[in-house]
Protein backbone atom coordinates (compact mmCIF):
# COMPACT_ATOMS: atom_id res chain seq x y z
CA UNK A 1 0.00 0.00 0.00
CA UNK A 2 2.82 2.38 0.92
CA UNK A 3 4.57 1.68 -2.39
CA UNK A 4 1.32 2.32 -4.30
CA UNK A 5 0.98 5.69 -2.54
CA UNK A 6 4.60 6.55 -3.47
CA UNK A 7 3.98 5.60 -7.09
CA UNK A 8 0.84 7.74 -7.22
CA UNK A 9 2.70 10.63 -5.65
CA UNK A 10 5.50 10.20 -8.20
CA UNK A 11 2.96 10.35 -11.05
CA UNK A 12 1.48 13.53 -9.55
CA UNK A 13 4.95 15.07 -9.23
CA UNK A 14 5.81 14.17 -12.83
CA UNK A 15 2.53 15.59 -14.04
CA UNK A 16 3.17 18.83 -12.17
CA UNK A 17 6.70 19.09 -13.57
CA UNK A 18 5.40 18.55 -17.09
CA UNK A 19 2.76 21.25 -16.55
CA UNK A 20 5.45 23.68 -15.41
CA UNK A 21 7.53 22.94 -18.51
CA UNK A 22 4.53 23.54 -20.75
CA UNK A 23 4.00 26.90 -19.02
CA UNK A 24 7.67 27.81 -19.50
CA UNK A 25 7.39 27.06 -23.22
CA UNK A 26 4.21 29.14 -23.50
CA UNK A 27 5.92 32.07 -21.77
CA UNK A 28 8.91 31.82 -24.13
CA UNK A 29 6.62 31.80 -27.13
CA UNK A 30 4.66 34.81 -25.87
CA UNK A 31 7.95 36.67 -25.39
CA UNK A 32 8.97 35.91 -28.96
CA UNK A 33 11.63 33.38 -27.90
CA UNK A 34 10.07 30.18 -29.26
CA UNK A 35 12.99 27.68 -29.38
CA UNK A 36 11.24 25.60 -32.02
CA UNK A 37 11.62 28.29 -34.68
CA UNK A 38 15.42 27.97 -34.56
CA UNK A 39 16.58 26.06 -37.63
CA UNK A 40 20.36 25.72 -37.15
CA UNK A 41 23.25 26.29 -34.77
CA UNK A 42 26.94 26.73 -35.55
CA UNK A 43 28.42 23.78 -33.67
CA UNK A 44 32.21 24.04 -34.04
CA UNK A 45 33.34 21.21 -31.77
CA UNK A 46 32.19 18.16 -29.84
CA UNK A 47 33.00 17.60 -26.18
CA UNK A 48 35.64 14.91 -26.76
CA UNK A 49 37.36 17.01 -29.43
CA UNK A 50 37.84 19.84 -26.93
CA UNK A 51 39.13 17.55 -24.19
CA UNK A 52 41.48 15.71 -26.54
CA UNK A 53 42.88 18.92 -28.04
CA UNK A 54 42.87 21.14 -24.93
CA UNK A 55 46.50 22.18 -25.42
CA UNK A 56 45.63 23.87 -28.72
CA UNK A 57 42.13 25.05 -27.80
CA UNK A 58 42.78 26.59 -24.38
CA UNK A 59 41.68 30.22 -24.44
CA UNK A 60 39.98 29.88 -27.81
CA UNK A 61 36.28 30.32 -28.52
CA UNK A 62 34.23 27.23 -29.35
CA UNK A 63 30.56 26.41 -29.77
CA UNK A 64 29.08 23.14 -28.53
CA UNK A 65 25.50 21.89 -28.59
CA UNK A 66 23.72 19.10 -26.80
CA UNK A 67 21.39 18.08 -24.00
CA UNK A 68 21.77 19.67 -20.58
CA UNK A 69 22.13 16.79 -18.13
CA UNK A 70 22.82 18.72 -14.93
CA UNK A 71 22.72 22.30 -13.63
CA UNK A 72 24.08 23.81 -10.43
CA UNK A 73 23.01 27.41 -9.77
CA UNK A 74 25.15 29.37 -7.31
CA UNK A 75 23.88 32.94 -7.22
CA UNK A 76 25.54 35.00 -9.93
CA UNK A 77 27.32 32.02 -11.50
CA UNK A 78 26.35 28.46 -12.35
CA UNK A 79 27.70 25.25 -13.78
CA UNK A 80 25.93 22.97 -16.25
CA UNK A 81 26.89 19.80 -18.09
CA UNK A 82 26.22 19.35 -21.81
CA UNK A 83 26.00 15.88 -23.37
CA UNK A 84 26.61 15.52 -27.11
CA UNK A 85 27.42 12.73 -29.55
CA UNK A 86 30.93 12.16 -28.23
CA UNK A 87 30.49 12.62 -24.48
CA UNK A 88 29.91 15.54 -22.16
CA UNK A 89 31.58 18.76 -21.07
CA UNK A 90 31.08 21.24 -18.26
CA UNK A 91 30.23 24.88 -18.83
CA UNK A 92 30.67 27.79 -16.42
CA UNK A 93 27.84 30.29 -16.89
CA UNK A 94 28.21 33.68 -15.15
CA UNK A 95 25.73 36.56 -15.13
CA UNK A 96 28.43 39.14 -15.80
CA UNK A 97 29.58 37.29 -18.90
CA UNK A 98 26.28 36.49 -20.65
CA UNK A 99 24.15 39.38 -19.37
CA UNK A 100 21.52 39.74 -16.65
CA UNK A 101 18.44 38.90 -18.75
CA UNK A 102 20.19 36.00 -20.43
CA UNK A 103 21.27 34.65 -17.03
CA UNK A 104 17.67 34.79 -15.76
CA UNK A 105 16.63 32.82 -18.83
CA UNK A 106 19.41 30.30 -18.22
CA UNK A 107 18.27 29.69 -14.65
CA UNK A 108 14.82 28.76 -15.97
CA UNK A 109 16.22 26.03 -18.24
CA UNK A 110 15.35 22.43 -17.38
CA UNK A 111 17.36 19.23 -17.35
CA UNK A 112 16.88 17.67 -20.77
CA UNK A 113 16.71 20.95 -22.67
CA UNK A 114 18.91 21.08 -25.77
CA UNK A 115 21.14 24.13 -25.72
CA UNK A 116 24.09 25.69 -27.47
CA UNK A 117 27.04 27.09 -25.50
CA UNK A 118 29.56 29.48 -26.98
CA UNK A 119 32.63 30.49 -24.99
CA UNK A 120 36.32 30.10 -24.21
CA UNK A 121 37.96 26.82 -23.31
CA UNK A 122 39.60 26.79 -19.87
CA UNK A 123 40.42 24.49 -16.98
CA UNK A 124 38.83 24.94 -13.54
CA UNK A 125 40.76 25.01 -10.27
CA UNK A 126 39.90 21.34 -9.84
CA UNK A 127 41.42 20.57 -13.25
CA UNK A 128 38.21 19.98 -15.22
CA UNK A 129 38.26 21.11 -18.84
CA UNK A 130 35.27 23.43 -19.30
CA UNK A 131 33.78 26.20 -21.42
CA UNK A 132 33.44 29.72 -19.98
CA UNK A 133 30.13 30.67 -21.59
CA UNK A 134 29.65 33.97 -23.38
CA UNK A 135 26.36 32.90 -24.99
CA UNK A 136 23.70 30.34 -24.08
CA UNK A 137 21.04 29.49 -26.67
CA UNK A 138 17.96 27.36 -26.04
CA UNK A 139 17.62 25.19 -29.16
CA UNK A 140 14.81 22.85 -28.13
CA UNK A 141 12.60 22.66 -25.05
CA UNK A 142 12.22 19.28 -23.37
CA UNK A 143 8.60 18.84 -22.27
CA UNK A 144 9.12 15.37 -20.79
CA UNK A 145 11.01 14.45 -17.64
CA UNK A 146 14.09 12.26 -18.07
CA UNK A 147 14.03 9.15 -15.88
CA UNK A 148 16.23 8.94 -12.86
CA UNK A 149 19.59 7.60 -13.96
CA UNK A 150 19.28 4.38 -11.97
CA UNK A 151 15.81 3.66 -13.35
CA UNK A 152 16.83 4.56 -16.86
CA UNK A 153 19.76 2.14 -16.88
CA UNK A 154 18.08 -0.87 -15.29
CA UNK A 155 14.63 -1.00 -16.88
CA UNK A 156 15.61 -3.15 -19.86
CA UNK A 157 12.12 -3.19 -21.33
CA UNK A 158 12.11 0.62 -21.49
CA UNK A 159 15.67 0.63 -22.85
CA UNK A 160 14.64 -1.47 -25.85
CA UNK A 161 11.21 0.08 -26.46
CA UNK A 162 12.38 3.67 -26.03
CA UNK A 163 15.93 3.44 -27.30
CA UNK A 164 16.16 7.23 -27.45
CA UNK A 165 15.95 7.32 -23.64
CA UNK A 166 18.56 4.58 -23.38
CA UNK A 167 20.91 6.57 -25.64
CA UNK A 168 20.44 9.67 -23.48
CA UNK A 169 20.82 7.97 -20.10
CA UNK A 170 23.25 5.14 -20.83
CA UNK A 171 26.53 6.08 -22.47
CA UNK A 172 27.63 2.43 -22.63
CA UNK A 173 24.59 1.62 -24.77
CA UNK A 174 25.34 4.56 -27.03
CA UNK A 175 28.96 3.48 -27.47
CA UNK A 176 27.92 -0.11 -28.20
CA UNK A 177 25.60 1.04 -30.97
CA UNK A 178 28.19 3.47 -32.33
CA UNK A 179 30.68 0.59 -32.43
CA UNK A 180 28.14 -1.52 -34.31
CA UNK A 181 28.11 1.14 -37.01
CA UNK A 182 31.91 1.17 -37.03
CA UNK A 183 31.96 -2.63 -37.38
CA UNK A 184 29.72 -2.51 -40.46
CA UNK A 185 31.81 0.30 -41.95
CA UNK A 186 34.99 -1.73 -41.38
CA UNK A 187 33.44 -4.79 -43.04
CA UNK A 188 32.58 -2.67 -46.06
CA UNK A 189 36.07 -1.14 -46.22
CA UNK A 190 37.72 -4.55 -46.12
CA UNK A 191 35.52 -6.03 -48.84
CA UNK A 192 35.72 -2.92 -51.02
CA UNK A 193 39.51 -3.03 -50.78
CA UNK A 194 39.40 -6.70 -51.82
CA UNK A 195 37.55 -5.80 -55.00
CA UNK A 196 34.04 -6.79 -53.94
CA UNK A 197 31.05 -4.81 -55.18
CA UNK A 198 28.16 -4.02 -52.84
CA UNK A 199 24.73 -4.73 -54.32
CA UNK A 200 21.08 -4.77 -53.26
CA UNK A 201 18.65 -7.60 -53.93
CA UNK A 202 14.87 -7.93 -53.33
CA UNK A 203 13.38 -8.21 -49.85
CA UNK A 204 9.94 -9.16 -51.17
CA UNK A 205 10.19 -12.51 -52.96
CA UNK A 206 7.93 -15.23 -54.28
CA UNK A 207 10.28 -18.01 -53.23
CA UNK A 208 12.06 -17.48 -49.90
CA UNK A 209 15.02 -19.83 -50.26
CA UNK A 210 18.67 -20.02 -49.34
CA UNK A 211 18.26 -21.01 -45.68
CA UNK A 212 16.36 -23.38 -43.43
CA UNK A 213 13.83 -21.01 -41.88
CA UNK A 214 10.13 -20.20 -41.81
CA UNK A 215 9.36 -17.02 -43.77
CA UNK A 216 6.94 -14.20 -43.04
CA UNK A 217 4.16 -14.05 -45.60
CA UNK A 218 2.02 -11.15 -46.78
CA UNK A 219 -0.25 -10.21 -49.67
CA UNK A 220 0.67 -7.82 -52.46
CA UNK A 221 -2.58 -6.05 -53.31
CA UNK A 222 -1.48 -4.50 -56.61
CA UNK A 223 -0.81 -7.91 -58.16
CA UNK A 224 -3.30 -9.80 -55.97
CA UNK A 225 -0.66 -12.34 -55.05
CA UNK A 226 0.93 -13.76 -51.92
CA UNK A 227 4.54 -12.81 -51.33
CA UNK A 228 7.21 -13.48 -48.71
CA UNK A 229 9.93 -11.58 -46.93
CA UNK A 230 13.37 -12.94 -47.72
CA UNK A 231 15.07 -15.29 -45.26
CA UNK A 232 18.43 -15.15 -47.02
CA UNK A 233 20.39 -13.19 -49.63
CA UNK A 234 21.86 -16.23 -51.35
CA UNK A 235 19.89 -17.07 -54.46
CA UNK A 236 19.81 -13.58 -55.95
CA UNK A 237 23.50 -13.00 -55.28
CA UNK A 238 24.33 -16.26 -57.07
CA UNK A 239 22.28 -15.05 -60.04
CA UNK A 240 24.70 -12.10 -60.18
CA UNK A 241 27.66 -14.48 -60.26
CA UNK A 242 25.99 -16.20 -63.22
CA UNK A 243 25.70 -12.76 -64.81
CA UNK A 244 29.46 -12.24 -64.62
CA UNK A 245 29.82 -10.18 -61.45
CA UNK A 246 32.73 -12.07 -59.94
CA UNK A 247 32.80 -10.59 -56.40
CA UNK A 248 29.58 -9.35 -54.82
CA UNK A 249 28.28 -8.77 -51.32
CA UNK A 250 25.19 -7.42 -49.62
CA UNK A 251 24.57 -6.24 -46.07
CA UNK A 252 20.86 -6.16 -45.35
CA UNK A 253 17.94 -7.21 -43.22
CA UNK A 254 16.47 -10.69 -43.52
CA UNK A 255 13.32 -11.93 -41.81
CA UNK A 256 12.65 -15.28 -40.16
CA UNK A 257 9.36 -16.14 -38.50
CA UNK A 258 10.95 -17.73 -35.46
CA UNK A 259 11.34 -17.19 -31.73
CA UNK A 260 13.01 -14.47 -29.68
CA UNK A 261 15.94 -15.06 -27.38
CA UNK A 262 19.32 -13.55 -26.49
CA UNK A 263 20.75 -14.50 -29.91
CA UNK A 264 17.71 -14.32 -32.18
CA UNK A 265 15.52 -11.50 -33.47
CA UNK A 266 12.98 -12.10 -36.27
CA UNK A 267 14.59 -9.37 -38.38
CA UNK A 268 18.36 -9.23 -38.31
CA UNK A 269 21.30 -8.06 -40.38
CA UNK A 270 23.00 -10.57 -42.62
CA UNK A 271 26.05 -10.10 -44.79
CA UNK A 272 26.53 -12.53 -47.66
CA UNK A 273 29.29 -12.50 -50.25
CA UNK A 274 30.08 -14.63 -53.27
CA UNK A 275 33.36 -14.90 -55.14
CA UNK A 276 33.83 -16.68 -58.44
CA UNK A 277 36.75 -19.06 -59.01
CA UNK A 278 37.38 -19.91 -55.36
CA UNK A 279 36.06 -22.47 -52.86
CA UNK A 280 35.32 -22.81 -49.16
CA UNK A 281 39.02 -22.76 -48.30
CA UNK A 282 39.18 -19.32 -49.90
CA UNK A 283 36.21 -18.31 -47.74
CA UNK A 284 38.06 -19.49 -44.61
CA UNK A 285 41.04 -17.31 -45.46
CA UNK A 286 38.75 -14.35 -46.13
CA UNK A 287 36.93 -14.87 -42.82
CA UNK A 288 40.15 -14.93 -40.78
CA UNK A 289 41.46 -11.81 -42.46
CA UNK A 290 38.13 -9.98 -42.23
CA UNK A 291 37.66 -10.64 -38.50
CA UNK A 292 41.22 -9.56 -37.71
CA UNK A 293 40.83 -6.41 -39.77
CA UNK A 294 37.52 -5.41 -38.17
CA UNK A 295 38.78 -6.04 -34.62
CA UNK A 296 41.89 -3.94 -35.21
CA UNK A 297 39.91 -1.14 -36.86
CA UNK A 298 37.21 -0.91 -34.19
CA UNK A 299 38.95 -2.10 -31.02
CA UNK A 300 42.63 -1.58 -31.83
CA UNK A 301 43.48 -5.19 -30.94
CA UNK A 302 42.89 -8.75 -32.16
CA UNK A 303 42.28 -9.95 -28.59
CA UNK A 304 38.66 -9.59 -27.54
CA UNK A 305 36.94 -10.41 -24.27
CA UNK A 306 33.37 -11.64 -24.07
CA UNK A 307 31.75 -12.38 -20.73
CA UNK A 308 35.20 -12.52 -19.14
CA UNK A 309 36.64 -14.99 -21.68
CA UNK A 310 39.48 -13.86 -23.93
CA UNK A 311 39.44 -14.91 -27.58
CA UNK A 312 42.47 -14.31 -29.79
CA UNK A 313 41.74 -13.47 -33.41
CA UNK A 314 45.45 -13.02 -34.09
CA UNK A 315 46.22 -16.74 -33.95
CA UNK A 316 45.42 -19.11 -36.84
CA UNK A 317 41.81 -20.27 -36.51
CA UNK A 318 41.37 -23.97 -35.74
CA UNK A 319 40.05 -26.11 -38.60
CA UNK A 320 38.29 -29.40 -37.82
CA UNK A 321 35.82 -31.61 -39.69
CA UNK A 322 32.37 -32.19 -38.20
CA UNK A 323 33.13 -35.91 -38.03
CA UNK A 324 36.33 -35.32 -36.04
CA UNK A 325 34.65 -32.76 -33.78
CA UNK A 326 31.82 -35.15 -32.90
CA UNK A 327 34.32 -37.94 -32.27
CA UNK A 328 36.46 -35.63 -30.10
CA UNK A 329 33.65 -34.43 -27.83
CA UNK A 330 31.15 -37.33 -27.86
CA UNK A 331 33.40 -40.33 -28.46
CA UNK A 332 31.20 -41.49 -31.35
CA UNK A 333 32.94 -42.09 -34.70
CA UNK A 334 30.37 -41.67 -37.45
CA UNK A 335 32.91 -43.00 -39.93
CA UNK A 336 32.15 -46.40 -38.39
CA UNK A 337 28.39 -45.93 -38.68
CA UNK A 338 27.28 -47.21 -42.08
CA UNK A 339 23.48 -47.32 -41.91
CA UNK A 340 20.56 -45.23 -40.72
CA UNK A 341 19.62 -47.96 -38.27
CA UNK A 342 23.07 -47.80 -36.67
CA UNK A 343 22.80 -44.00 -36.44
CA UNK A 344 19.42 -44.23 -34.74
CA UNK A 345 20.72 -46.84 -32.32
CA UNK A 346 23.70 -44.72 -31.26
CA UNK A 347 21.38 -41.69 -30.92
CA UNK A 348 19.19 -43.62 -28.50
CA UNK A 349 22.26 -44.70 -26.53
CA UNK A 350 23.27 -41.05 -26.10
CA UNK A 351 19.72 -39.78 -25.47
CA UNK A 352 19.61 -37.78 -28.70
CA UNK A 353 16.02 -37.20 -29.85
CA UNK A 354 15.48 -37.41 -33.59
CA UNK A 355 12.49 -37.36 -35.93
CA UNK A 356 11.37 -40.12 -38.27
CA UNK A 357 12.40 -38.07 -41.32
CA UNK A 358 15.97 -37.62 -40.07
CA UNK A 359 18.69 -39.44 -41.96
CA UNK A 360 22.20 -40.39 -40.86
CA UNK A 361 23.59 -36.94 -41.67
CA UNK A 362 20.83 -35.22 -39.70
CA UNK A 363 21.65 -37.37 -36.67
CA UNK A 364 25.34 -36.51 -37.00
CA UNK A 365 24.34 -32.85 -36.90
CA UNK A 366 22.21 -33.45 -33.80
CA UNK A 367 25.27 -34.96 -32.10
CA UNK A 368 27.27 -31.92 -33.12
CA UNK A 369 24.73 -29.53 -31.64
CA UNK A 370 24.46 -31.51 -28.41
CA UNK A 371 28.09 -32.36 -27.71
CA UNK A 372 30.33 -29.99 -29.65
CA UNK A 373 29.06 -26.41 -30.08
CA UNK A 374 29.53 -25.29 -26.47
CA UNK A 375 33.25 -26.20 -26.62
CA UNK A 376 34.00 -24.04 -29.67
CA UNK A 377 35.00 -20.90 -27.78
CA UNK A 378 38.14 -19.90 -29.67
CA UNK A 379 37.78 -19.14 -33.40
CA UNK A 380 37.09 -22.47 -35.12
CA UNK A 381 36.07 -23.61 -38.59
CA UNK A 382 33.94 -26.77 -38.52
CA UNK A 383 34.15 -28.29 -42.01
CA UNK A 384 32.59 -30.93 -44.24
CA UNK A 385 28.95 -31.23 -43.25
CA UNK A 386 26.64 -34.10 -44.24
CA UNK A 387 24.81 -33.56 -47.50
CA UNK A 388 21.39 -33.95 -45.88
CA UNK A 389 21.67 -30.56 -44.14
CA UNK A 390 23.37 -28.71 -47.01
CA UNK A 391 21.05 -28.51 -50.05
CA UNK A 392 22.98 -25.75 -51.85
CA UNK A 393 26.54 -27.02 -51.39
CA UNK A 394 29.03 -28.88 -53.60
CA UNK A 395 29.72 -32.50 -52.71
CA UNK A 396 33.20 -33.55 -51.68
CA UNK A 397 34.50 -35.45 -54.75
CA UNK A 398 36.16 -38.13 -52.63
CA UNK A 399 33.18 -38.58 -50.28
CA UNK A 400 29.82 -37.53 -51.80
CA UNK A 401 27.94 -38.10 -48.51
CA UNK A 402 29.57 -34.87 -47.31
CA UNK A 403 29.89 -31.38 -48.76
CA UNK A 404 32.45 -28.59 -48.95
CA UNK A 405 30.94 -26.44 -46.24
CA UNK A 406 32.11 -24.86 -43.02
CA UNK A 407 30.53 -23.07 -40.11
CA UNK A 408 32.61 -20.55 -38.19
CA UNK A 409 32.25 -20.70 -34.40
CA UNK A 410 33.29 -18.44 -31.53
CA UNK A 411 32.05 -18.46 -27.94
CA UNK A 412 30.03 -21.58 -28.79
CA UNK A 413 28.02 -19.60 -31.36
CA UNK A 414 27.72 -20.07 -35.09
CA UNK A 415 29.12 -16.83 -36.53
CA UNK A 416 29.20 -17.65 -40.24
CA UNK A 417 28.21 -20.33 -42.74
CA UNK A 418 30.10 -20.94 -46.00
CA UNK A 419 30.14 -23.26 -48.99
CA UNK A 420 31.85 -24.26 -52.14
CA UNK A 421 28.65 -23.37 -53.98
CA UNK A 422 26.74 -26.02 -55.86
CA UNK A 423 26.80 -25.04 -59.54
CA UNK A 424 25.50 -28.29 -61.07
CA UNK A 425 21.88 -27.55 -62.09
CA UNK A 426 20.98 -31.24 -62.35
CA UNK A 427 22.24 -31.97 -58.85
CA UNK A 428 20.59 -28.79 -57.57
CA UNK A 429 17.22 -29.87 -58.97
CA UNK A 430 17.53 -33.19 -57.13
CA UNK A 431 18.38 -31.36 -53.90
CA UNK A 432 15.32 -29.13 -54.32
CA UNK A 433 13.22 -32.23 -54.91
CA UNK A 434 14.47 -33.71 -51.64
CA UNK A 435 13.62 -30.44 -49.88
CA UNK A 436 10.10 -30.54 -51.34
CA UNK A 437 9.66 -34.02 -49.88
CA UNK A 438 10.72 -32.75 -46.46
CA UNK A 439 8.25 -29.88 -46.81
CA UNK A 440 5.49 -32.39 -47.57
CA UNK A 441 6.46 -34.28 -44.40
CA UNK A 442 5.90 -31.19 -42.29
CA UNK A 443 9.30 -29.48 -42.28
CA UNK A 444 8.25 -25.80 -42.48
CA UNK A 445 11.88 -24.72 -42.87
CA UNK A 446 12.55 -26.76 -46.02
CA UNK A 447 13.25 -24.98 -49.32
CA UNK A 448 10.97 -25.10 -52.34
CA UNK A 449 12.10 -25.43 -55.95
CA UNK A 450 13.16 -22.14 -57.52
CA UNK A 451 12.82 -22.63 -61.27
CA UNK A 452 14.29 -19.25 -62.20
CA UNK A 453 17.37 -19.98 -60.10
CA UNK A 454 17.72 -23.38 -61.77
CA UNK A 455 17.48 -21.71 -65.18
CA UNK A 456 20.30 -19.36 -64.15
CA UNK A 457 22.45 -22.34 -63.13
CA UNK A 458 21.71 -24.02 -66.44
CA UNK A 459 23.24 -21.01 -68.17
CA UNK A 460 26.41 -21.81 -66.23
CA UNK A 461 27.82 -20.58 -62.93
CA UNK A 462 31.60 -20.69 -62.39
CA UNK A 463 33.12 -22.46 -59.37
CA UNK A 464 32.20 -20.13 -56.51
CA UNK A 465 32.80 -19.69 -52.81
CA UNK A 466 30.11 -18.05 -50.69
CA UNK A 467 29.58 -17.11 -47.07
CA UNK A 468 26.98 -15.57 -44.80
CA UNK A 469 27.89 -13.62 -41.66
CA UNK A 470 25.55 -12.69 -38.83
CA UNK A 471 26.39 -9.02 -38.34
CA UNK A 472 24.47 -8.80 -35.06
CA UNK A 473 26.40 -11.66 -33.47
CA UNK A 474 29.67 -10.17 -34.69
CA UNK A 475 28.65 -6.90 -33.02
CA UNK A 476 27.71 -8.75 -29.83
CA UNK A 477 31.13 -10.41 -29.58
CA UNK A 478 33.14 -7.30 -30.42
CA UNK A 479 31.18 -5.11 -27.96
CA UNK A 480 30.84 -7.69 -25.15
CA UNK A 481 27.04 -7.50 -25.34
CA UNK A 482 25.09 -10.32 -23.75
CA UNK A 483 21.89 -10.01 -25.81
CA UNK A 484 21.20 -9.37 -29.48
CA UNK A 485 18.77 -6.62 -28.43
CA UNK A 486 21.72 -4.67 -27.07
CA UNK A 487 23.19 -4.29 -30.57
CA UNK A 488 19.97 -3.67 -32.50
CA UNK A 489 18.71 -0.09 -32.30
CA UNK A 490 15.04 -1.04 -32.25
CA UNK A 491 14.61 -4.78 -31.54
CA UNK A 492 11.31 -6.58 -31.96
CA UNK A 493 9.20 -6.36 -28.81
CA UNK A 494 5.80 -7.65 -27.77
CA UNK A 495 3.29 -4.94 -28.54
CA UNK A 496 1.72 -2.90 -25.76
CA UNK A 497 -2.01 -2.03 -25.75
CA UNK A 498 -1.27 1.51 -26.99
CA UNK A 499 0.77 0.12 -29.93
CA UNK A 500 -2.24 -1.59 -31.51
Amino acid sequence: MAEEIRNNQSEIDLGEQQRIRQEKLKALQEEGNDPFVITKYDQTHHSADIKNDFQNLEGKTVSVAGRMMSKRVMGKASFCNIQDLKGNIQSYVARDCIGEEEYKAFKKLDIGDIIGIKGEVFKTKTGEISIHASEVTLLSKSLQILPEKFHGLTNTDMRYRQRYIDLIMNQESKQTLINRSKIISAVRRYLDNEGFMEVETPMLVYNAGGAAARPFETHFNALDTDIKLRISLELYLKRLIVGGMEKVYEIGRVFRNEGLDTRHNPEFTLMELYQAYTDYHGMMDLTENLYRYVAKEVLGTTKITFNGIEMDLGKPFERITMLDAVKKYSGVDFNEIKTLEEARAVAKEHHIEYEERHKKGDILNLFFEEFVEEHLVQPTFVMDHPIEISPLTKKKPENPDYVERFEFFMNGWEMANAYSELNDPIDQRERFKAQEELLAQGDEEANTTDEDFLYALELGMPPTGGIGFGIDRMAMLLTDSQAIRDVILFPTMKSLPNDK
